[in-house]
């Protein structure tokens, strides 16, 4: 049989570990959308006509 690896304390995992016990673990977090992928989506699919931009303009 291996020796198991002895465990080195580490001040950033108890800190976290007291907070959890005392606040309760923290909500999932969200992906932040893809600045490129925003733009793509704002784009107009179809280029208006020319009908369509002077009817506007009447209006």
């Amino acid at each position: 049989m291996t020796k198991a690896k002895k465990q080195t304390f580490s001040v950033t995992k108890a800190v976290k570990a007291n907070a959890r016990e005392r606040v309760g673990t923290p909500p999932p977090g969200h992906a932040l959308p893809d600045p490129k992928e925003k733009s793509e989506r704002r784009k107009v699919k179809h280029k208006e006509t020319l009908a369509d931009l002077l009817s506007e303009k009447e209006k």
